[in-house]
C-alpha cells in the first residue's frame, strides 16, 4: 500500500461487524521486498457455502482456474490471499505453487483442497516462491486473530487505503451481517469481477441461489466501474455464506428475507467497488456517468464505458475543463446506435448541448464550478429509447503514469 492517500478515500476504515464463522488472520511471506504483512488468511465454519465470480481475461493465473471449478462444489473452507505476486503467467510452476498452498492449509483443517480458495496479485509472470508459500502460510495457521481492517492492509499493492463495507438484513426472525473487503486502484475494467473483493455473511443461503445473488449484483457494482480499461488476470471476488446466523436456510428468491439479503449484498458490493474508483492510481476526481435515452440497457452501458474508458475525456476532467465535444466523441465510437442531432450532453445538472447544438445561452461558469469539485457527474442522452445505465470511474492524471511506469520497481 503506498503512503499517500488519494484525496477521494474515506476519512477512516469502517467499522465491520464480526461475522460468525469467520476467523481472520495475517503474516508475511514476503513475496517482494517490503516489511509488511503481505499474506490474508480466512478460516471458515464447516458448512459455509460459496459463491464466486472472476475475470474474462483468457491468461488468467492458475489461482482463477482453479477457482472457477471450486466452486462449483459450493463449498468453502478457508481463504488465502497473497499480495505482491498475481502468479499469473507463470504455467506449471504457478499451478503447482497454488496447489502446494491448498493441501498445506486442507491437512490444517481437515478438510477437502477443493474447499481451500487462493487469491493471488502484483506482478505478472514471476512464480509464486513455494519455499516462501510454505513459510508465510505456516505462519498465518498459527497467528492470532486480526481485524477487518489489518485483513484488507494485507492484500493491497498500490492501493492507497484499504477498503472495506459492511450492512445487516432481517432474514425470517433474525438480523444478519454483510461484511466485505476489496483491493484494487490500477488495471481496473471488471470482466466478472474487480481486483480482488471478498464478502461474508453470517446467513444460511444455498449455494445455487448464493451465486445468483452475487452474479447480479456484480453487474451493477464490480461490473460497472473502470480506471484504465484493463481487465486483471486475476479478477475475482468471493462470496461466504457460514449459515451460522441460524435463519431457515434460504434456497430461492422467494424465501422470506432473500430480498433483502440480496439487497445487503448489492449494497455492500456496490460501496466496495466505488472505494476501488476512489482509489483508482493518480486519481483526483470521482467520476459517475449516467446515459440515458439508448436502445437498451446493454446499449447505454456500452456507451457509459465509451465515455469512462476515454483518455480524452478523462484527461479533460483532470484539467477541470468542460470540453463535451470529447464526450461526443466518445458516444460515437461505442459503436451502439446513436444520432448526432438527437445528443444531449450534461456536467452536474447543467446541460450544455441538446438536439446536436450547444443550448441557446449556455454559460460555462457553473459547470466550470462543478468541475472543481472532487465529484464529478456527466450525462449523455441519446434520445433514442428507454435504456439507461451508470458506471463509475476517474479523472486520469501524471500521477497514473508514475506509479505504472515504476511499478515493478
Amino acid at each position: 500500500m503506498t503512503s499517500t492517500r488519494s484525496p477521494l478515500a474515506p476519512e477512516t476504515f469502517p467499522a465491520l461487524p464480526d461475522i460468525a464463522g469467520v476467523t481472520r488472520r495475517v503474516a508475511r511471506a514476503q513475496y517482494k521486498n517490503w516489511d509488511r504483512c503481505d499474506l490474508t488468511y480466512v478460516e471458515l465454519a464447516p458448512g459455509t457455502t460459496v459463491a464466486g465470480v472472476f475475470t474474462r481475461n483468457v491468461c488468467c493465473s492458475s489461482e482463477v482456474e482453479l477457482g472457477r471449478e471450486q466452486v462449483k462444489g459450493g463449498v468453502g473452507r478457508a481463504l488465502i490471499v497473497n499480495a505482491g505476486n498475481s502468479n499469473a503467467f507463470t504455467g506449471y510452476r504457478g499451478r503447482e505453487a497454488v496447489e502446494q498452498i491448498m493441501a498445506q492449509v486442507a491437512d490444517h483443517l481437515g478438510c477437502a483442497q477443493s474447499e481451500v480458495f487462493v487469491s493471488s496479485t502484483g506482478v505478472i509472470g514471476v512464480p509464486l516462491p513455494k519455499d516462501k508459500a510454505r513459510d508465510g502460510v505456516a505462519a498465518a495457521l498459527t497467528a492470532q486473530p486480526c481485524s477487518w481492517e489489518a485483513a484488507a492492509e494485507t492484500i493491497c499493492t498500490t492501493d492507497t487505503f484499504a477498503k472495506g463495507s459492511a450492512a445487516s438484513a432481517i432474514v425470517g426472525d433474525r438480523t444478519v451481517q454483510v461484511a466485505g473487503i476489496v483491493k484494487g486502484s490500477g488495471m481496473i475494467a471488471p470482466d466478472m469481477a474487480t481486483m480482488l473483493g471478498y464478502i461474508f455473511t453470517d446467513a444460511a443461503v444455498a449455494p445455487a441461489l448464493l451465486q445468483e445473488m452475487l452474479s447480479e449484483a456484480t453487474g451493477g457494482s464490480f461490473n460497472s466501474i473502470t480506471v484504465d480499461s484493463d481487465t486483471s488476470t486475476s479478477d475475482t471476488v468471493l462470496l461466504f455464506a457460514t449459515g451460522r446466523a441460524g435463519n431457515v436456510p434460504l434456497t430461492t428468491r422467494d424465501d422470506p428475507g432473500a430480498d433483502a439479503l440480496y439487497a445487503a449484498i448489492r449494497a455492500v458490493s456496490l460501496d466496495l467497488a466505488q472505494q476501488v474508483v476512489r482509489d483508482g492510481e493518480g486519481a483526483s476526481k470521482f467520476i459517475e456517468i449516467q446515459v440515458s435515452g439508448a436502445v437498451s440497457d446493454h446499449s447505454a452501458k456500452r456507451v457509459a464505458l465509451a465515455i469512462a474508458n476515454s483518455p480524452l475525456v478523462k484527461t479533460a476532467i483532470a484539467g477541470e475543463d468542460a470540453n463535451w465535444g470529447r464526450v461526443v466523441m466518445a458516444v460515437g465510437k461505442a459503436g451502439e446506435p446513436a444520432d448526432r442531432d438527437k445528443l444531449a450532453i450534461r456536467f452536474g445538472d447543467h446541460w450544455v448541448a441538446k438536439d446536436g447544438l450547444p443550448v441557446d445561452g449556455y454559460d460555462e461558469a457553473p459547470v466550470a464550478a462543478h468541475l472543481k469539485g472532487l465529484e464529478i457527474r456527466v450525462g449523455a442522452d441519446l434520445g433514442l429509447g428507454e435504456g439507461h445505465a451508470t458506471v463509475w470511474t476517474c479523472d486520469l492524471t501524471h500521477g497514473y503514469i508514475s506509479i505504472n511506469a515504476d511499478y515493478r520497481s
